[in-house]
């Protein structure tokens, strides 16, 4: 077990490459890094571990189970349990400034892109709930749009007195100069009344084009910050930041822009609001439910993680999935609570440490589940799973893998 000492980290070698300037020692202590190298394409780069068994373990959807017992150095597993650690990937140009970049929590400067239904309503919502931001920068094409929102949303009364964040309009050029960058913007969005089965992914390739140009603009900016994808169709577009982030100029995947954790979608957090509102009518127990995968077609809304009853999931995983459909059948597009619960509520559960529904890197896609950020990195919620259940995320998030992003 080599070990040195970066900066303010313990560097353990487990395949990845030492910073040049990294400096022997003979001592574990915290914060503890371990350094791997593998591949980019389909592994991630910055995540938390509370075993040394988590180590090992294959760069899949079996990150959501308990991990499986593996031989390791007993002091190793004994420092790891008791002091946590990060597993950096080395194979990411970025990795050690990533690292070193400093991680805040409150005072957080955000940039918003797009104040169309999605956008206005988040805005509304951060800066009502939004106590750990101290600046919301707002850019759409629509300039008068912008004033607006600047005007009405700086004259709002705090309820209690607090600070609430000030929201300023954002120059195209100075966009991550920021801690959060929130994209809401959205290209064809079918009209109400329009016959379309799945209404996210018809706005995919237009939408992908246009992420595309804020992702290559995010490599260029150094952007040390997250990225939040909260278009449609989430999943599927923040994979295309990570590809295009990570592309040179011609084209060429590179691993030299975002790393995986610095991105991730927020379309989870509706569903399983969803999951919940239609289990009270059906009479299911939602108590302990869950919801997995995308926010499209391919979600999972599972009674129970063990107690998984797959034909009553089936029929709430149906009536979660469509209940967009009964909103545009009302004549109105079903943006308040994609906007509140995937949105709003998810992010700044985020940024506080807390468990919230987010699509993370997982394999060769982003898959929605329950996870944490936390200072040593991505936590990924684990738990027993029935095996219906698991055999049903294992093959939606092979469907994901398998999805043509380009």
């Amino acid at each position: 077990m080599e070990l040195k000492k970066w900066k303010q980290f313990c560097l353990c070698g487990m395949g990845g490459a030492f910073p040049a300037d990294a400096e022997n020692t003979d001592t574990l202590f915290s914060p503890l890094v371990c350094l791997v190298d593998r591949d980019p394409l389909r592994s991630r780069g910055w995540f938390a571990v509370s075993s040394v068994e988590e180590l090992f373990e294959p760069e899949d959807c079996s990150v959501l189970l308990p991990p499986c017992p593996c031989t390791a150095s007993e002091t190793l597993r004994a420092f790891v349990k008791e002091h946590g650690a990060t597993v950096l990937n080395t194979a990411f140009a970025s990795a050690f400034s990533f690292l070193n970049a400093e991680k805040k929590r409150s005072a957080l400067r955000v940039t918003l892109v797009g104040l169309g239904d999605v956008g206005g309503t988040l805005l509304t919502a951060l800066k009502l709930l939004g106590r750990e931001l101290s600046e919301i920068r707002i850019f759409d094409p629509n300039e008068a749009q912008c004033r607006r929102y600047e005007a009405e949303l700086n004259q709002v009364l705090s309820l209690d007195d607090a600070p609430l964040p000030h929201v300023t309009i954002c120059p195209q050029e100075a966009l991550f100069d920021c801690d959060l960058f929130l994209f809401t913007a959205s290209r064809g969005v079918p009209a109400v009344g329009a016959e379309v089965r799945d209404v996210r992914m018809a706005q995919y390739e237009r939408n992908r084009d246009m992420l595309s140009a804020y992702a290559k603009a995010a490599r260029n900016a150094d952007f040390r910050g997250l990225f939040c994808q909260i278009s449609d169709p989430v999943d599927q577009l923040a994979r295309v930041v990570f590809l295009h982030s990570n592309r040179d100029e011609a084209g060429r995947f590179d691993a030299k822009g975002l790393l995986p954790e610095q991105i991730q979608g927020f379309g989870l957090g509706v569903m399983a609001a969803r999951a919940e509102y239609y289990a009270a009518q059906m009479g299911i127990d939602f108590s302990c439910g869950r919801v997995y995968g995308p926010h499209g077609n391919e979600l999972i809304a599972a009674n129970h993680p063990t107690a998984y009853e797959e034909a009553l999931s089936e029929a709430l995983t149906g009536a979660t999935v469509t209940a967009n459909l009964r909103v545009r059948a009302l004549g109105f597009k079903p943006y308040i609570a994609p906007a509140l619960s995937s949105a709003a509520v998810s992010i700044l559960r985020l940024v506080r440490g807390q468990t919230h529904y987010g699509a993370v890197p997982m394999g060769g896609a982003y898959f929605g589940c329950r996870s944490r950020m936390t200072a040593q990195g991505l936590s990924v919620i684990r738990e027993p799973l029935h095996p219906a259940l698991y055999a049903r995320i294992q093959a939606v998030q092979h469907s994901l893998e398998d999805f043509c992003y380009d």
